[in-house]
């Protein structure tokens, strides 16, 4: 069986396209396209690098409300883009907690408080603390936390498969950090602009009601994930049941506003008519 909704990849204007979609108890409902392909993930990156943070806080390395990344903020505020600094500058631009300023200057700030508590490089704690366990063999990260990991479609689904069914950490935390950090807080969306509330949890953009948005207009506002410049996306939708890949070599732009939301509510559409697992 394999979700006819993914053909659609054909249709974008990109070199290479490859998806996939899996649900919650792992089983795999299809995929197209070069999925063992490694592709620049950009800010795709974030997702793996927070649930590295979060091991470590399992782990008792660090606690989520610990100073951490400029004065007053704390480990849960550069999750969370709520630190204060600037989108790509090590400077502040706003007291912790009240913008959600995104930023990947946060994930390179977290990187190093990891890799200072763990006494580990960053990218070597994140191979040990979940892309090993998770077999994402051919997954690394070359550089910045935020934004310069590789990897394929097929290590991916493997990692969208946990984050639906937790074995590396606590579900109770998968849970945290999929709920709403600093509720109420206004922010800008790259590519998408303005939102108020710009909702986020730890690591991973909340859908909620943002409009306009990169998921589909049938995503539930539980739906979770992140998208990268360089024309990637991961989503999880827990009420329906399911996971989506999509990685491309092309960079962010007006193709995907346009093409992305229509493959998202074609496989969503489809997900509903299949047999109840």
């Amino acid at each position: 069986m394999s979700l006819q909704s993914l053909a659609l990849i054909e249709n974008w204007p990109v070199p290479t396209a490859a998806a996939g979609v899996v649900r919650a108890d792992g089983t795999l409902l299809g995929t197209r396209g070069p999925t063992g392909h490694r592709f620049p993930l950009a800010s795709v990156t974030k997702p793996l690098a927070a649930y590295a943070v979060l091991v470590a806080y399992e782990e008792g390395a660090i606690e989520l409300d610990e100073p951490a990344g400029p004065p007053g903020a704390t480990v849960r505020h550069l999750l969370a883009h709520t630190s204060g600094l600037a989108f790509d500058e090590h400077r502040v631009t706003a007291p912790p907690g009240q913008r959600r300023l995104y930023s990947n200057a946060g994930f390179e700030q977290l990187g190093d408080h990891i890799a200072k508590a763990t006494e580990i490089p960053f990218a070597e704690y994140l191979h040990q603390a979940v892309l090993a366990p998770l077999g994402m063999n051919s997954t690394t990260l070359d550089g910045s936390p935020a934004k310069d990991g590789i990897s394929t479609v097929d290590d991916l689904l493997r990692f969208a498969a946990e984050l639906q069914t937790p074995r590396l950490l606590d579900p109770r935390t998968v849970a945290e950090a999929m709920t709403v950090q600093y509720p109420g807080t206004k922010g800008v969306l790259p590519g998408y602009g303005h939102q108020n509330p710009n909702d986020w949890g730890l690591g991973f953009e909340i859908r909620d009601s943002k409009s306009p948005h990169w998921t589909g207009s049938s995503s539930s506002p539980r739906t979770f994930g992140h998208f990268g410049q360089s024309g990637t996306f991961l989503w999880v939708d827990p009420t329906a049941g399911a996971a989506c890949v999509a990685l491309t070599d092309r960079a962010f732009g007006s193709w995907a506003t346009e093409a992305w939301p229509v493959f998202t509510d074609a496989v969503l559409t489809e997900l509903t008519e299949l047999p109840t697992p």
